[in-house]
């Protein structure tokens, strides 16, 4: 319960007040499905004292709005983010409006708007309100990764919320994992291999290893595909196995990652990735086996 909810429950009938007041002003403007709502700064003028109140008040209606139209409305959202944009200037420091209206906001239809960049540009209010916020910068790099596919923008929002004060040690690793797979595998390397050299023994050290002796196993992957590639350009032919390459003198050691575990070769398609036996193999990324 938020600070200060006995006062509301004591002024609510102020708000009631309020908010006939602004209904009048309104009058006849309105839209289908809802009132067609007045912005955050002329209802924080009609309600000079009740500001936190009212923010209140209008975040009850926001998710009511969104509920209904979820359910029964026909998902049309068109009023969801003027009402969130009402609720964080009425309280600015308004943390749950922010995350929730976001999500509200990006989610697909029909379980929100489909509107990444409306949610993008609540969190990113969010941000310039409560810049000492991590919680708020990292949902604002998380949901630019994760709804405009923006690696590299994500990832360096995500690496700003690390260096706010209590923000928790693993912000750092989640924005290398995003680097990693929005392709920028450089980037990331230097980023794990920073978080290992800053830890110390232990959890947080061991993981950041093991990504890593990942990303070289990828390396090598790759590698290892190039020289298939250009042995059947010598050749005519494809390699029957890796093998074979080490026999031609291609390779000078045996085709391993930096497990142990020999790498998978897919004749058919002429390219190498890590195996699916090997502790270093990963479902959902492209260097892996499928």
């Amino acid at each position: 319960m938020r600070p200060g909810a006995l006062a509301i429950l004591l002024l609510l009938p102020a708000a009631s007040l309020v908010q006939r007041r602004i209904d009048v002003r309104m009058g006849a403007w309105r839209a289908p499905e809802e009132a067609l709502y007045l912005t955050g700064e002329q209802i924080r003028r009609l309600s000079p004292g009740f500001e936190d109140l009212m923010a209140d008040l209008y975040w009850l209606r926001t998710v009511q709005y969104y509920g209904f139209q979820r359910i029964w409305g026909g998902q049309r959202y068109d009023l969801l983010f003027p009402l969130a944009d009402i609720v964080t200037t009425l309280d600015p420091r308004l943390e749950i409006a922010y995350h929730y209206g976001a999500i509200f906001l990006c989610e697909a239809r029909p379980a929100g708007a489909g509107d990444p960049q409306a949610g993008i540009a609540l969190l990113e209010k969010g941000v310039r309100n409560n810049p000492g916020n991590w919680r708020l910068r990292q949902d604002l790099g998380f949901f630019t990764f994760t709804f405009t596919g923006d690696a590299q923008r994500g990832a360096q929002i995500l690496m700003e919320a690390a260096r706010l004060p209590g923000a928790p040690f693993w912000l750092e690793t989640l924005a290398a994992e995003i680097l990693h797979k929005g392709g920028d595998r450089e980037t990331s390397r230097r980023i794990w291999r920073q978080l290992y050299e800053q830890s110390e023994e232990g959890p947080i050290k061991y993981n950041a290893l093991t990504h890593l002796r990942y990303l070289e196993a990828l390396d090598e992957a790759d590698a290892l595909t190039r020289l298939v590639h250009a042995y059947e350009e010598k050749t005519g032919r494809r390699p029957a196995s890796l093998d074979e390459l080490r026999a031609a003198g291609v390779l000078r050691r045996a085709p391993v990652d930096p497990a142990g575990v020999p790498f998978s070769y897919d004749r058919e398609a002429g390219t190498v990735s890590i195996s699916r036996h090997s502790e270093l193999w990963r479902p959902l990324d492209t260097g892996g086996e499928r």
